[in-house]
Order: structure tokens, then C-alpha cells, then sequence
């Protein structure tokens, strides 16, 4: 007799797929960034990005290009250039992303009674 699962191999809601996808401290940003800047070299990106090591911005980059979200492309030149940018993917996480933003400063509000400072990334500006 063949052995049989029981479960399905995964069995996340796709909230929780998404959620992997562009949910951390980093990955959320390093959309947002790109989104107002459109394309970035690496050491502009890392210099946007503030309190961020080279390897984890590093893996984080190659989270989301695995995932489609991001696009790399390399010129062949002295000295190498590299730049990223969002693919249309990760363009249409962009107003989910400010959404939650936007909800976040209200609920901020009404739970801290203190408004959050513009987010310069995502474009939130706080009522």
C-alpha cells in the first residue's frame, strides 16, 4: 500500500504566501524604494535603504528576484554596473503596500494618539 498525506503540501492561505513574498522588515522597503526611484544601482539602493548589511540586502534581492518582483540587470563595463528595478509584479504590490501604510498611520493614531512621520517611500502622508 503507497503511503498517502494527509495534508496537502501547502496548505497557507495566500495571505500568508504574499506575506512571504514582500513581508519582513526589508523586502517591503526595498519595493517602496524602488518604486520612487524606479531604477537603482546596488550601492544607491543599500545607501537608500539606511541601517542595512551588504548581506542582507543581498539576500533579500535575491528573494525577490527569485520571486519575480525585481528585475537585475548587469552591463558589461569597467567598472561593472548593476542595477534594479521593479518588474510589473512588483509594480502591483506597490498600492497594496501603501495601503497597509495607510492603515498602519491611522491605526497608530487611534491606538498611540500620535500621527507617524511622511513616508518618504511609499508616499503615506499622515491626516
Amino acid at each position: 500500500m503507497a503511503y498517502q498525506r494527509k495534508l496537502e503540501r501547502d496548505i497557507r492561505c495566500p495571505l500568508e504566501y504574499g506575506l512571504e513574498v514582500f513581508g519582513g522588515k526589508w523586502k517591503s522597503r526595498i519595493i517602496c524604494v524602488l518604486a520612487a526611484k524606479e531604477v537603482l544601482r546596488y550601492s544607491e539602493l543599500r545607501r537608500k535603504m539606511g541601517n542595512i548589511t551588504d548581506a542582507v540586502l543581498a539576500a533579500a534581492l535575491r528573494e525577490l528576484l527569485a520571486a519575480g518582483i525585481v528585475d537585475r540587470k548587469s552591463y558589461d563595463e569597467i567598472p561593472p554596473r548593476v542595477e534594479y528595478c521593479l518588474t510589473e509584479r512588483g509594480w502591483s504590490v506597490v498600492p497594496i503596500l501603501q495601503e497597509i501604510c495607510r492603515w498602519a498611520g491611522s491605526y497608530r493614531r487611534e491606538e498611540y494618539g500620535g500621527s507617524m512621520a511622511h513616508c518618504r517611500q511609499c508616499n503615506y502622508e499622515p491626516h
